[in-house]
């Protein structure tokens, strides 16, 4: 799926002439509103198909698109289509300014304070805000391999004759400590995120005191 970039998914049937909501995932409104080629993928398909939109419209106060797709014409059609994802490719890229970035893009780059050069994990999630946040989750121990403590059986008052004087121990019990992580959120503004190689996938911050406490 490399090639394709998700733009929303199919919610539920709006009305009874087969129009569909759809929750977008993307912050190109054309995507719903354009008539043109977009590509909807199945539950339990791997690949997506082409599918024509008619058109559509911005439901206020839903956060949601009413679309009309080719050869949906009833209720029952549009909701046999609730789940499908909704795909365009992703060379249909609309031009983006110096300063802004795809979300599919910055997902999974790595993180550095530019100030010490310390790696402080990776990004996670972009959460929508007055300015957006990146979630960076960060490892903040390695694993490691624990042997639990060795325990000494109980002995008997009065020793049996045929006890084996070598039994003195418990096999010993191995596990591994799985890491520790937890998530911070950085505020995705040009003071505290003044580099975002996408090349090299690594982004510097300058944090403000406190930041990563």
């Amino acid at each position: 799926m490399s090639e394709w970039i998700e733009i929303g998914k199919i919610v539920a049937a709006q009305g009874l002439d087969g129009e569909v909501r759809v929750y977008p995932d993307s912050d190109f409104p054309e995507r719903f509103i354009e008539p043109g080629k977009r590509w909807i993928l199945r539950p339990n398909k791997s690949e997506p198909e082409p599918i024509e939109f008619l058109g559509g419209r911005y439901i206020p106060g839903k956060g949601l698109y009413a679309v009309e797709l080719e050869g949906v014409e009833d209720r029952d059609s549009a909701e046999a289509l609730r789940g499908c994802k909704l795909f365009v490719e992703k060379t249909d890229r609309p031009y983006l300014e110096s300063d802004e970035f795809y979300v599919q893009d910055l997902i999974g780059m790595e993180v550095f304070n530019q100030l010490t050069g310390e790696f402080l994990g990776k990004v996670s999630d972009i959460i929508p805000a007055g300015n957006d946040l990146l979630e960076v989750e960060t490892n903040l121990t390695p694993p490691e391999t624990v042997a639990a403590e060795l325990e000494k059986p109980k002995q008997p008052e009065t020793p049996k004759a045929n006890a084996d004087p070598r039994n003195t121990r418990k096999p010993r019990n191995i596990r591994v400590k799985e890491p520790k992580s937890t998530k911070i959120l950085i505020p995705f503004v040009e003071e505290i995120v003044p580099v975002v190689d996408l090349e090299q996938g690594r982004i510097e911050i300058v944090p403000p005191p406190g930041l990563l406490e």
